[in-house]
């Protein structure tokens, strides 16, 4: 791979870097020459991916991270910044079991939004102090976030927290020249999404519901998230970038004549 050195000499921890969205994003920050040190669970997985990244000529870190674990995060931030300082924080993991909203235990309606915040708001919480020299905070969020997504109750919840969450740390952290903002995703390819893929059916329907007729790669949602971490978006904060096909255009039905 083409190297570049737009990010050289800066420091990225990418929490879930080790496949998805966020291997294409470690792909994409250490090709413009970052330093990242990706955190997630799966020693093995990081060290496939360590080994892949190298045999493209690109040099990582990695660090072995449970996203729900406090002491987890606080380490993987530590190793990152080298105990000295960060530049750039991107977390990725979530998700959400389908259910009817009335069909959750209460526990389990909450546990499954704190999976998707509680992540968010620990390494912000850890990362924004290491960049002292101002940097960038990146969340990956949801179209889920700002439509109703039958189904996926406590999933649209705990985006649209994440969403809020960046909303109010883009504002108190600017003054430090720390922005904050999230990427969307609509359907996108990764291991989590893959049977959504291999269902004809299912997949017609999305694609129905699309201006641009096909499912999103990992690959897109990278490049809007690199776009955040680097200096090509020094004056954008608190910025939520859907990055869906034109998913979310198409909340009405066609109303347009037949041809004739």
């Amino acid at each position: 791979m083409t190297t570049g050195s737009l990010l050289a000499g800066t420091r990225a921890v990418v929490v879930g870097g080790s496949s998805g969205i966020g291997l294409a994003t470690t792909r994409l920050l250490a090709a413009d020459g970052c330093r990242v040190t990706i955190a997630a669970r799966g020693e093995d997985r990081m060290a496939s991916v360590v080994a892949l990244l190298a045999a493209e000529g690109l040099s990582i870190a990695s660090v072995a991270c449970d996203t729900m674990v406090e002491k987890d995060i606080a380490h993987a931030v530590d190793v990152a910044s080298e105990g000295e300082r960060l530049d750039i924080a991107i977390t990725v993991p979530g998700g959400g079991t389908p259910m009817k909203v009335l069909d959750y235990e209460c526990d389990a309606f909450s546990a499954e939004v704190d999976k998707n915040v509680r992540p968010v708001y620990m390494l912000l919480h850890y990362a924004a102090p290491m960049m002292t020299n101002g940097g960038s905070f990146v969340a990956v969020s949801s179209t889920a976030a700002v439509f109703s997504t039958r189904g996926l109750a406590s999933y649209r919840a705990g985006k649209a927290a994440v969403d809020a969450l960046v909303d109010v740390a883009a504002d108190e952290l600017g003054e430090r020249n720390i922005r904050v903002n999230s990427v969307r995703p609509g359907l996108t390819r990764t291991e989590s999404t893959a049977r959504m893929f291999e269902n004809p059916e299912l997949l017609s329907r999305f694609l129905e519901q699309q201006a641009i007729d096909r499912g999103g790669e990992a690959e897109d949602i990278a490049h809007a998230i690199r776009y955040f971490a680097g200096p090509e978006s020094s004056w954008v904060t608190g910025q939520h970038l859907t990055v869906d096909g034109g998913h979310t255009l198409r909340a009405m039905p066609d109303m347009r004549p037949p041809r004739p």
